[in-house]
């Protein structure tokens, strides 16, 4: 059974402005741009100002401010400003990556983008959730994957770690293979989707035909309140920003990623001791095919 709502954004409030933004309405979109563009000079503006240079009502502030999860403008001005201190006392190296950025201007840009996805997803990732997706993955007697594009990447990442610690799982990226997967499960069995904007069609109907058979569903997407995540009885959530060279294909895949190792070490933290000794066979099966002698010999 598919949850009614979707779970509401968390962490920090940039982070729950962006995640929120492709279900606002337009107005309280362009509210959401000007918070975003200038966060602390709209914590310094009144919410007449702010109104005007969003170019919409004082009503809609106050929408978009209950849409975040912010009783009112006051408290949003607080938490903006309290956020701007936060971000100025960090050393910024970031940026947009320009067309005239040196090769190792670029290296710093890259790393520090993937450095924040990893930490903001870290600062907004539903542990309770987690947990829940943790306990019925180690029970469950078979795991399906969607994902398309990049997502299907971080599909198969998911698939060769838990089949390392025999949780029987698998990967699918054609439509038609997923949907004839999912119409295969059932109780018990857990079927999770994978996709940046939650908004890829595949996904979202392979999640649904799971879902119909009985399956537990988990959507990990970026947006809390995408189609992905209202489809799914349990939703994970990233935090990626895309840039002018970073689509979502490169800044989501380092977050999906995080969010997947944690669920990972949660599974093999709760089948021990047959995690550990799945694993060491595992390890030893490939062990001939490393060059003896090297770094990377266990015999050194």
């Amino acid at each position: 059974m598919t949850s009614s709502t979707s779970p509401e954004p968390t962490g920090p409030l940039l982070v729950r402005v962006r995640a929120v933004m492709p279900a606002l309405a337009p107005a309280e979109q362009r509210v959401a741009n000007a918070v975003l563009a200038d966060p602390g000079g709209v914590a310094a503006m009144t919410i007449s100002e702010l109104a005007e240079v969003a170019s919409t009502s004082e009503t809609t502030v106050i929408r978009f401010c209950k849409q975040i999860g912010v009783p009112g403008y006051p408290q949003l001005r607080l938490q903006l400003a309290a956020q701007s201190a936060q971000e100025s006392a960090r050393p910024e190296v970031g940026g947009e990556i320009e067309p005239g950025d040196s090769l190792a201007d670029v290296v710093g840009k890259v790393a520090f983008a993937d450095e924040r996805a990893v930490r903001e997803t870290a600062q907004q990732l539903d542990v309770d959730a987690l947990a829940k997706v943790v306990a019925a993955v180690a029970k469950a007697p078979r795991v399906d994957l969607y994902g398309s594009a990049a997502s299907s990447f971080v599909a198969l990442d998911l698939q060769q770690k838990l089949h390392r610690i025999r949780r029987v799982a698998f990967a699918w990226s054609d439509v038609h293979v997923a949907l004839t997967s999912a119409a295969l499960l059932g109780e018990g069995d857990v079927a999770i989707g994978i996709s940046h904007t939650g908004a890829t069609v595949e996904v979202i109907e392979a999640l649904e035909e799971a879902g119909k058979r009985g399956a537990t569903t988990v959507a990990l997407t970026n947006f809390p309140r995408s189609p992905l995540a209202q489809t799914a009885d349990l939703v994970l959530t990233t935090a990626a920003r895309e840039t002018t060279y970073r689509s979502g294909a490169m800044s989501s895949r380092i977050a999906q990623l995080t969010v997947i190792d944690c669920l990972f070490i949660g599974v093999a933290q709760s089948v021990l001791p047959d995690a550990r000794k799945a694993l060491e066979e595992t390890a030893s099966a490939v062990r001939g095919h490393r060059v003896k002698g090297s770094v990377n010999d266990p015999q050194n």
